[in-house]
């Protein structure tokens, strides 16, 4: 004999069945939010391998497009100093090889980058292989929260060199900033293949040199505008200071470690006086960071790797120095002129 239920029962079987159902769903729902929120964070391990991935990538892109001679050259425009700035095919094929290949495996951290292309976007997603080199230095389970990450990418670093065929000095570089400090830098030479790294407090696989002369310096300096440096850095160091006219940041970061290959130049210390996007320094000051050294603006102050694009304050770079006795000999500095 079946139970019959009075219009009431009905009723409260009823409303028990929904409260049944809904507490089943709001607990799978908070388990898929709490999986999200936890998809959220990134081992910065991880990142260091893909950031060394996509720079070796976009750096392809560079030597091959610069092996066939179609660099398509254009200019955007005039640079603060008045040279053109130039914009190739090397640089946008770069861009989507790098920009794609990070946001792809994490959407949700900020990526700037220097170049804007309008094509659709490279299909390409990390393997999520980690080099030995990173494993046998790096341990896991480093996570940060994604909001907290700002990774800057440099498609092609010393275009101008590169439309001019001067391969020593062309990089690709990615770094990674947390909360506006740089944490993880990474400055790849596509015509040698050879990556430098930095991971700061954790190591690098390039190494400062024995010892630097900041008596009489050899200052590295950028090649659109060493003629205006140069009274600068006489100045502050003196006239027989050697000056070494460079194509771009990561070379010349670069050039104040221990040679990686024979076309590296050496210097002492690193000065750039005029604006200079973030893109160009952020790889650069975390590898100094990661051994111990500083890059900082022409007064000594930290460099915010968060918010805009642009350092108008100048920078000095140096390792295995005392950086704030440098700073001290600078002349002063007008931001304002820039």
């Amino acid at each position: 004999m079946g139970i019959r239920l009075s219009p009431l029962g009905i009723a409260v079987f009823c409303l028990l069945g929904v409260g049944v159902i809904y507490h089943l769903y709001a607990g799978v729902l908070s388990s898929r939010i709490a999986s999200f929120r936890h998809k959220r964070t990134v081992d910065l391990r991880d990142l260091l391998a893909l950031s060394m991935e996509a720079a070796v990538q976009g750096g392809r892109e560079v030597k091959r497009i610069r092996e066939d001679n179609t660099l398509e050259e254009k200019s955007k425009g005039k640079t603060k100093e008045g040279a053109s700035e130039k914009l190739t095919l090397g640089d946008l094929n770069s861009h989507r090889k790098m920009f794609y290949l990070i946001k792809n495996t994490y959407p949700y951290i900020q990526v700037n980058s220097e170049e804007h292309a309008n094509a659709e976007g490279e299909a390409t997603v990390w393997t999520r292989t980690v080099p030995e080199e990173i494993l046998a230095k790096i341990s896991g389970g480093k996570e940060v929260p994604a909001e907290k990450i700002t990774v800057w990418i440099d498609p092609l670093d010393a275009t101008q060199e590169y439309t001019e065929n001067l391969q020593k000095y062309v990089t690709t570089m990615v770094c990674v900033a947390v909360d506006g400090d740089p944490v993880i830098g990474v400055i790849h030479k596509p015509f040698t293949g050879y990556t430098a790294w930095g991971f700061v407090g954790e190591g690098s696989n390039v190494a400062p040199r024995a010892s630097y002369n900041t008596k009489i310096p050899k200052v590295t300096v950028s090649r659109s505008h060493s003629g205006k440096v140069k009274s600068f850095v006489q100045v502050a160091f003196g006239n027989n200071t050697e000056i070494i006219p460079a194509g771009g940041a990561g070379y010349k970061v670069l050039a104040l470690l221990d040679p990686t290959d024979e076309e590296q130049e050496t210097a002492d210390i690193y000065i750039h006086v005029t604006y200079i996007k973030k893109w160009d320094i952020c790889a650069g000051d975390a590898i100094l960071r990661s051994l111990g050294g500083q890059m900082t603006t022409l007064r000594g102050e930290q460099i915010d790797y968060s918010g805009t694009e642009g350092n108008k304050g100048g920078l000095l770079a140096s390792i295995k120095t005392d950086h704030k006795a440098l700073v001290k000999r600078l002349p002063p500095w007008d931001d304002n002129k820039q």
